[in-house]
């Protein structure tokens, strides 16, 4: 099973969906004779330029990032370093092995650990979740609203005496609405820790998401945007949290190339794990880099296509986007009043040879059972062995809306590649199907 039929399958389990109810018919033919299929977004842009940078590493024998035979240095991950920077809008970037490790390393640099608090979106990916607890905090849920980022209206509520973070996870390459999370971050003086994880390259008024908050991750993994398979990315302009990254993600140790770019160094070192990314990852990312934007656009002008396409019809209800012009275009996803009518929009979808699903790429994290439980590796772990820890309950009831919500959206994966005749096909599909289902 490829991870993105697990990540739909694990969406409806955890939704509770089962398998569909009744189907929707429609008249006449389907709009498409074959399935549309949307395929992994970075990978299908590989070309000679991917394979060069790999041979470029191969023939130097350089594939560790800091030194190797010879008086040259190895320079890929620098180069990817120093180009994500200018790209994000930035003054710093530091490339680790994953998405994962990237908010490892935020977490660190904003030093959380034991009795912090970190307020993260119910609807978000394992990762978000797992690193807060790894860091020895202890995460609080949110709601979601019909962005499917974190609500700012149910923020506020969450905050303790006890709250560092703001986790503004923009999810299925939408921007959250920092527009309202960044002044109730400063009246309550707390960080904000943007992961833009699902969304490499979109922006927020004009702004690269990550370089809003006071520190921000991406996901460079085969799902996103970009990718060499595996691999991350932390951004700031905050030269401690920088500095603190760089060590943590190198044993506390702070390197010439780090050091160079931040000039005098602040701290000192301390015990941290591992995280360097290799030669090998930073040339394919290097590449990749060089054609986000041309990836981006792709994908933005195909999803506007479908948005111009269905934009008049009656009741159009669609996922509520902060900033239209910033997403990236991952999906059109449509709203319904019940979830009944979503699984019906979705089967007569499917029917016109054109798959919808619900929202995907996360999980509604307060209902997995070993969240809702608290299991840890060790028993002594302290983000749940505080009174507050202790206290705090996961589940079901723990973020209602959120569940309603992703119960009721049901939306059409988007690709860069696809066709003008791929978008028009969608567009016919929705219109066909979407006012009927919707008015039952």
């Amino acid at each position: 099973m490829k991870r993105r039929d697990f990540l739909a399958t694990a969406s409806m389990t955890a939704l509770g969906m089962g398998t569909m109810s009744r189907s929707f018919s429609s008249d006449g033919p389907p709009s498409r004779t074959t399935p549309l299929v949307a395929d992994y977004w970075g990978t299908q842009f590989y070309d000679e330029k991917e394979l060069d940078q790999l041979k470029d590493v191969h023939h130097s024998r350089l594939p560790f990032r800091w030194y190797g035979t010879g008086k040259q240095p190895p320079m890929k991950v620098a180069t990817f370093e120093k180009e994500f920077a200018t790209r994000m809008q930035t003054r710093f970037a530091l490339a680790v092995t994953s998405g994962t490790s990237a908010l490892q390393t935020a977490l660190a640099a904003l030093q959380i650990g034991p009795g912090d608090e970190v307020i993260l979106p119910a609807w978000t990916w394992h990762s978000c979740f797992n690193t807060i607890v790894l860091a020895g905090a202890l995460p609080v849920f949110a709601e979601i609203d019909e962005s499917f980022n974190i609500d700012p209206e149910d923020i506020e509520s969450r905050i303790t005496p006890q709250t560092k973070v703001i986790l503004a996870a923009h999810l299925q390459g939408n921007p959250c609405d920092m527009d309202r999370i960044m002044p109730i971050a400063a009246r309550h003086n707390l960080k904000v820790l943007e992961d833009c994880a699902q969304s490499v390259g979109a922006s927020y008024k004009g702004r690269p998401l990550g370089s809003i908050g006071h520190i921000g991750i991406y996901s460079l993994q085969l799902n996103k945007t970009i990718t060499a398979g595996e691999g991350g990315a932390v951004v700031s302009n905050d030269p401690v949290l920088f500095e603190r990254a760089a060590r943590f993600h190198d044993l506390g140790a702070l390197r010439s190339v780090h050091q160079k770019v931040l000039g005098q160094p602040q701290l000192d070192g301390f015990i941290a794990p591992q995280f360097r990314m290799n030669e090998f990852s930073g040339g394919v990312l290097l590449a990749q880099l060089r054609k986000l934007d041309t990836i981006v656009n792709a994908a933005r002008a195909n999803a506007r296509r479908v948005y111009d396409g269905i934009r008049d019809l009656p009741n159009l209800h669609l996922r509520r986007l902060p900033d239209p012009a910033g997403e990236l275009g991952s999906a059109i996803f449509l709203g319904f009043k019940t979830k009944q009518q979503r699984d019906q929009y979705m089967a007569a979808m499917e029917k016109e040879n054109i798959p919808v699903g619900p929202p995907a790429g996360s999980i509604n994290l307060p209902v997995v059972p070993h969240i809702e439980k608290k299991i840890t590796v060790h028993p002594a772990w302290p983000s749940f062995n505080s009174e507050r820890g202790k206290s705090i309950r996961y589940g079901a009831g723990c973020c209602p809306r959120t569940t309603d919500i992703l119960a009721r959206f049901a939306g059409v994966s988007m690709d860069p590649k696809f066709t003008m005749r791929d978008t028009q096909d969608i567009v016919a599909a929705i219109r066909k199907v979407y006012p009927s289902v919707a008015a039952s």
